[in-house]
Protein backbone atom coordinates (compact mmCIF):
# COMPACT_ATOMS: atom_id res chain seq x y z
CA UNK A 1 0.00 0.00 0.00
CA UNK A 2 1.42 3.58 -0.91
CA UNK A 3 2.25 5.71 2.18
CA UNK A 4 -1.16 7.73 3.29
CA UNK A 5 -0.92 9.77 6.18
CA UNK A 6 -4.82 8.84 6.72
CA UNK A 7 -6.76 5.83 6.61
CA UNK A 8 -10.10 5.38 5.07
CA UNK A 9 -12.71 2.99 6.44
CA UNK A 10 -12.11 1.38 3.11
CA UNK A 11 -8.47 0.95 3.93
CA UNK A 12 -9.12 -0.27 7.62
CA UNK A 13 -11.66 -2.66 5.98
CA UNK A 14 -9.05 -4.49 3.84
CA UNK A 15 -6.21 -4.42 5.79
CA UNK A 16 -7.88 -6.33 8.96
CA UNK A 17 -10.45 -8.35 6.70
CA UNK A 18 -14.04 -6.77 8.78
CA UNK A 19 -16.82 -4.81 7.51
CA UNK A 20 -17.20 -1.31 6.33
CA UNK A 21 -19.64 -0.46 9.52
CA UNK A 22 -16.62 -1.85 11.88
CA UNK A 23 -14.06 -0.05 10.53
CA UNK A 24 -16.12 2.96 11.20
CA UNK A 25 -16.95 2.25 14.57
CA UNK A 26 -12.98 1.81 14.82
CA UNK A 27 -12.03 5.03 13.50
CA UNK A 28 -14.96 6.90 15.82
CA UNK A 29 -13.04 5.22 18.82
CA UNK A 30 -9.90 6.24 18.05
CA UNK A 31 -10.56 9.58 16.73
CA UNK A 32 -11.98 10.32 20.25
CA UNK A 33 -8.85 8.70 21.65
CA UNK A 34 -6.77 11.72 19.98
CA UNK A 35 -9.05 14.26 20.67
CA UNK A 36 -9.28 13.52 24.49
CA UNK A 37 -5.15 14.02 23.89
CA UNK A 38 -6.17 17.36 22.36
CA UNK A 39 -5.42 16.44 18.55
CA UNK A 40 -7.66 17.58 15.43
CA UNK A 41 -9.02 14.73 13.63
CA UNK A 42 -11.15 14.17 10.29
CA UNK A 43 -14.13 11.78 10.31
CA UNK A 44 -14.18 8.95 8.48
CA UNK A 45 -10.18 9.12 8.70
CA UNK A 46 -7.53 7.83 11.26
CA UNK A 47 -3.75 8.59 10.84
CA UNK A 48 -2.26 5.81 9.74
CA UNK A 49 1.31 6.47 12.23
CA UNK A 50 -1.76 5.81 15.24
CA UNK A 51 -3.47 3.29 13.50
CA UNK A 52 -0.18 1.13 13.07
CA UNK A 53 0.37 1.79 17.09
Amino acid sequence: MESKRFLTAQDVMEMLGVSLSYSYKLIRRLNAELEADGFVTIKGRVSTQYFMK
